[in-house]
């Protein structure tokens, strides 16, 4: 790597051979001073290409630290959906600050754009595409676009509009190379346009460009008009950062703004401590219902051997459902008005996983008695139907918990990923304990206890 370094800083105009993703990774991994005038030797064109591939925190670095002049041309150089995604990370006086640096159009249409919650389509659109008119021939379309048209991304689909800007169809490049020169634009329309609102969510893109196996679509507003295009590259960045956010979620930590390796050591703590606090404080009452069992502890304290057992089966089985829940609803599968099928469905599953932890505890305990492994006392029979009926009741409660929580959560318009695994166990813990002291005062009521 640092070979390949040092040949960028040295032959900077001779990285036309290289992908601008790959020159990005170069500048990543070495100091920022280093980063920096590998950033300067390149040539300018190859600057504006490379920029959209570098992480947030080292872009703002560098337009920072490089001329007024030079960081204007880039900002105003990039596409415009790079350049939101750049004004989307900066907060407040920054944002402010290096707005300025930007020519009207660009600073009306990001000031347009951030308008919009951070959660829309319209955050992600490009505003460089192609459109013609209906009643324009193939071949007179193609002159249009050589003349009015740059070669980029968006390029790959064509759109026809009507004479106000509103959308009418989408056409593929390659009709207009396969079709007679002579042939009208509407001879070639197949009437069929998928679009996006500006309004819908980053969430409502992925799973569509999913169903309809596209790799741009168009994005209109209220009025069907055409305002951008959204491409599956940023598309594929979106699902990531979600599915990302969602698996820090699930497994007990505050989503990170940045990556791992870029996040400080504090923001990693304040990040990691929230989870842990409140998933500590809701273990104390763990302590408490074990508190609140103590007699019948202290008079079988056989009990208190199967406390791990009993409570990890209920948390372990409350995570699994939690997890599935979770991914089905991430990928449509489920919406909250699938509880009642969800709620039938892990009952039932409940019951039987119980059931089956049930009988191998069950001949756990009656193999370890009778091979006097460990000798349970007189009334082992009935210690063994305890954990056996206590296992049913605390996985089936585990699941019930753990399919049922995101629900609840997504009805309050929370995101279900919260409801993250050492979430869920935690509940299951203090509500198991309970289960299992219970049952074990109904069926052991007059002999051990």
């Amino acid at each position: 790597m640092s070979g390949d370094f040092s040949s960028l800083l040295s032959f900077g105009s001779s990285t036309k051979n290289i992908h601008p993703s790959e020159v990005a990774k170069m500048l990543t991994d070495v100091p920022f001073d280093t980063s920096l005038k590998g950033f300067n030797s390149l040539p300018s064109a190859t600057q504006t290409k490379v920029f959209p591939y570098l992480d947030f925190i080292l872009q703002k670095k560098i337009i920072k630290a490089i001329a007024k002049a030079k960081a204007s041309y880039i900002l105003n150089e990039l596409s415009s959906d790079d350049r939101i995604a750049f004004y989307s990370y900066l907060k407040g006086v920054e944002r402010s600050a290096t707005l300025e640096l930007l020519n009207e159009k660009c600073k009306d249409e990001v000031h347009d754009i951030l308008g919009y919650p951070d959660n829309s389509v319209a955050r992600l659109i490009n505003t460089d595409f192609a459109t013609i008119e209906t009643e324009t021939t193939i071949a007179q379309a193609n002159e249009h676009l050589r003349k009015n048209h740059t070669d980029s991304e968006t390029a790959n689909v064509i759109y026809v509009v009507d004479k106000d800007g509103r959308l009418i169809d989408d056409i593929p490049v390659r009709r207009f190379v396969l079709n007679d020169p002579q042939k009208k634009v509407a001879d070639i329309l197949d009437g069929f346009c998928v679009a996006l609102k500006m309004t819908d969510t980053k969430e409502d893109a992925v799973a569509k460009f999913k169903e309809y196996d596209r790799v741009v679509l168009p994005v209109t507003n209220a009025d069907n008009i055409l305002l951008g295009v959204l491409t599956v590259d940023d598309v594929l960045d979106v699902a990531e950062q979600r599915d990302t956010k969602e698996i820090q979620n699930f497994g007990g930590v505050e989503g990170l703004d940045y990556p791992y390796v870029k996040t400080t050591f504090f923001s990693l703590i304040k990040k990691r401590a929230t989870w842990l606090i409140i998933l500590f404080v809701g273990e104390m009452l763990t302590a408490t219902a074990m508190g609140y069992f103590d007699a019948e502890i202290s008079k079988a304290v056989v009990l208190a051997l199967f406390v791990p057992l009993i409570i990890s089966s209920g948390g372990n089985s409350g995570s699994q459902a939690a997890t599935l829940i979770i991914r089905a609803m991430a990928l449509k599968e489920l919406t909250i008005k699938d509880w009642w099928f969800v709620m039938r469905r892990e009952i039932l599953s409940g019951l039987t996983l119980g059931f089956i932890l049930g009988v191998i505890g069950f001949v756990r305990i009656a193999v370890w008695q009778n091979l006097h492994l460990y000798n349970y006392g007189i009334h082992w029979l009935k210690l063994a139907a305890t954990i056996f009926f206590s296992l049913i009741g605390i996985v089936m409660w585990g699941t019930l918990s753990g399919s049922m929580i995101p629900i609840v959560l997504k009805k309050f318009k929370i995101d279900p990923a919260t409801s993250s695994a050492p979430l869920v166990a935690t509940l299951v813990d203090v509500t198991g304990l309970v289960i299992y002291f219970s049952i074990a005062a109904l069926i052991l009521k007059g002999t051990l206890l």
